[in-house]
């Protein structure tokens, strides 16, 4: 079995080029800045006795950290969002290599929806409801996705219903998600962006997408 996402982006009558998925947002953690109510010059003890207290801190927050991540292997929520690294992904029954292939994944930036996890292995939902299990190194933390409509879906110059039309994207087709706001997305697809409802792609919403 094979599984595949296509589509193409329409720039009004100016024809069709193929949809391509570009750099997601990255985040990060910067370092946390001392307080302005530490001093400046320390004595041997006091730095000793600051340096157990600040070890002491972080091993008590470490624990913390852990339940409020859900404890899960890689430390981040289930359910959450990737997308698919490469344009062929074997999707197997289990978490190894030793389960059996149920299908292939032919499409490279494919959202999906992580739904279980081991500390090698993901468990994923796709856009047409399937459920496998995918090995982490073939997932990508840049989001993506899905216009799963039978119609070409409009992309808006603003976020709002009455906004000017920039273009169209086709039916199974996949684009690049920016960011969401207010119940709008901003999606790119070849250097054109645009905003679309929520509610109108697939791998945006937080309530687990597989039953």
């Amino acid at each position: 079995m094979t599984k595949s996402a296509t589509g193409t982006l329409r720039r009004g009558a100016m024809g069709a080029r193929a949809s391509t998925c570009s750099k997601g947002t990255q985040v990060g953690q910067g370092e946390p800045e001392l307080s302005e109510t530490y001093p400046h010059l320390l004595s041997p003890t006091r730095a000793l006795l600051t340096l157990c207290a600040l070890t002491m801190a972080l091993m008590l927050a470490a624990p913390a950290q852990a339940r409020e991540a859900g404890e899960t292997p890689s430390g981040f929520a289930v359910p959450r969002y990737l997308s698919l690294k490469f344009g062929e992904v074997n999707a197997r029954a289990g978490p190894g290599d030793d389960h059996q292939v149920l299908w292939v994944y032919r499409a490279r930036g494919l959202p999906v929806q992580v739904v279980a996890e081991t500390r090698e292995w993901r468990r994923i939902c796709d856009p047409e409801g399937g459920l496998a299990w995918v090995h982490r190194r073939v997932t990508d933390g840049r989001r993506s996705v899905m216009n799963l409509a039978a119609n070409p879906l409009p992309l808006r110059r603003r976020p709002r219903p009455e906004a000017e039309i920039t273009a169209y994207l086709n039916a199974r087709a996949l684009a690049a998600l920016d960011r969401c706001d207010k119940g709008w997305c901003r999606l790119s697809v070849d250097g054109v962006t645009g905003w679309v409802t929520e509610s109108a792609v697939w791998g945006v919403a937080d309530p687990a997408q597989c039953r």
